[in-house]
């Protein structure tokens, strides 16, 4: 009778460990393809009046800016330097929201990542796992 009563729990936990697997190999090609995908990623954003064009990534890094010709004709140097800095950083913006969304459709809801990116708090990343090493895990 024990030795059934082990073979059923032997069944129960090679399922249970089937199931843990498979999700692992879910999570790890999509996140194969995340990585791709943020790769991929460009914003653009323009000014106000459309004379300043500004292309960043995932991470808001800043991959071109364009200025139209017609912006030279009022030779201000300062007006054209913080139309270009607003630009890109709204597009620096627009990526980090973009990028947040892009992510939370490859993780588990209420993934530490996750809201790491919403809040860049990095207790809120490392929480999870300050907790399990607290309780010996």
């Amino acid at each position: 009778m024990a030795e059934s009563a082990d073979r059923d729990a032997n069944r129960a936990l090679r399922a249970r460990f089937d199931e843990v697997y498979g999700q692992y190999q879910r999570l790890r090609s999509g996140l194969d393809e995340l990585q791709i995908r943020l790769a991929e990623l460009r914003v653009t954003e323009r000014s106000d009046d459309g004379q300043v064009t500004a292309v960043v990534g995932a991470r808001g890094e800043l991959i071109s800016v364009e200025v139209a010709p017609s912006v030279f004709r009022d030779r201000d140097a300062s007006a054209l330097s913080r139309k270009i800095t607003d630009t890109v950083l709204r597009a620096s913006r627009a990526a980090v929201t973009a990028t947040r969304e892009l992510v939370a459709g490859y993780l588990p809801p209420g993934s530490p990542s996750v809201e790491f990116l919403r809040t860049h708090d990095f207790g809120a990343l490392l929480g999870r796992a300050d907790a399990v090493l607290s309780r010996g895990e």
